[in-house]
């Protein structure tokens, strides 16, 4: 006897479900122009979550008088991640779900949606005429139901196969890029750059200054050339030594330091540093986190420094604020609100007539 002839098989993983749209009042909705959708409620299948939009004339104009049918990812297509499906549309009569004459079930073979397929519905333009549906034993009182089965492929898999071994998983840490720059801050090796802020020097690195700072590419750093000494210095004026420090670690690391206490201080003062040295990215964390500082105490001086400095968003923070005129009131009476009255006139009215009631037409 000859030995059994090895086999093998291919196992398709699916899910499966059904959904039933009825449709009332029929003739009152076919009269409405093509492209006129409506939508089923969602439903699940595969963990996935679906709806149905029903056509009652058509989706498109040359699909006139014809019921368009459409099976939808209702999903956010560009976040939901790939998902492949088949789906059948078909009417039902009483219990039964099938089509009389020469009309049958309409079957989609697999299809993509959402994902890289970009695509959130399929189905199809012409499903049924509506002069052969309204002949038809499906439509009873002006009402039918259209019965939707989804298919859902989650993989395939092999079986009585030899199985190959598996690949060995190497763990890759996390970057420590920033780590290593910070370090090479710290230690002020290879540094071809001294910087001098309110008394203090601090050694750098010209390559990475230039690389972060379109200022700092551009410009020459103070009276030094390329080339020349470290012992020369670059003077910072009109910056206290703790907001260059943290400028410079930002530069290096892309973070901030800890600051443990008057953080807003620090990030009003490094607000204006970013916008000095047009580093948008640290500009954009210090005004999220001054967003957070926002109260009758500070919401002037916050006004005036996001007008100044171009921050939209910290500005708007401010005007929601401010619309309270719970808020507003005590916000005037602070030394802050003359200040933002003499540098900002235009906001200061702007504010005010965010308060005052329309005129009568």
């Amino acid at each position: 006897m000859s030995p059994a002839a090895p086999t093998s098989a291919i196992v398709a993983d699916t899910s499966s479900g059904c959904h039933h749209l009825r449709i009332d009042g029929y003739s009152s909705l076919k009269a409405l122009p093509s492209g006129r959708r409506f939508s089923s409620r969602s439903f699940t299948v595969g963990g996935r979550r679906w709806r149905i939009d029903y056509y009652p004339n058509g989706r498109r104009h040359n699909c006139r008088g014809h019921v368009s049918v459409y099976l939808v990812l209702d999903e956010d297509a560009a976040a939901a991640e790939e998902v492949t499906a088949w789906f059948r549309f078909s009417l039902a009569v009483n219990r039964w779900f099938s089509f009389l004459g020469k009309a049958k079930p309409r079957t989609s073979p697999a299809r993509k949606f959402g994902g890289a397929a970009k695509r959130k519905s399929r189905g199809f333009p012409r499903f049924v005429k509506c002069q052969l549906l309204e002949k038809s034993k499906h439509l009873n009182r002006d009402s039918f139901t259209v019965r939707c089965e989804v298919v859902v492929i989650n993989g395939v898999r092999h079986e009585g196969r030899a199985k190959k071994p598996s690949p060995k998983v190497v763990s890759v840490p996390p970057s420590d890029l920033n780590q290593h720059l910070g370090g090479l801050l710290l230690t002020g090796k290879g540094a071809d750059v001294v910087f001098e802020a309110g008394g203090e020097t601090f050694a750098a690195h010209r390559c990475v200054l230039a690389a972060r700072s379109p200022v700092f590419s551009v410009e020459p750093f103070g009276s030094m050339k390329e080339g020349s000494s470290t012992s020369d210095l670059v003077r910072i004026h009109d910056m206290e030594p703790q907001v260059f420090r943290a400028l410079l670690c930002f530069v290096y690391t892309d973070s901030l330091p800890e600051m443990k206490t008057e953080e807003d201080i620090m990030c009003q003062h490094l607000l204006v540093a970013a916008n000095r040295y047009n580093m948008d990215r640290l500009k954009l964390v210090c005004e999220d986190k001054l967003c957070k500082y926002i109260d009758v105490g500070t919401a002037a001086n916050m006004l005036a420094l996001a007008e100044a400095h171009h921050c939209h968003v910290l500005k708007g923070a401010c005007f929601d604020f401010l619309r309270s005129a719970a808020n507003l009131i005590p916000v005037v009476a602070n030394d802050g609100f003359e200040h933002l009255r003499v540098a900002c006139p235009s906001l200061v009215k702007e504010l005010f007539a965010m308060h005052s009631p329309p005129l009568a037409q």
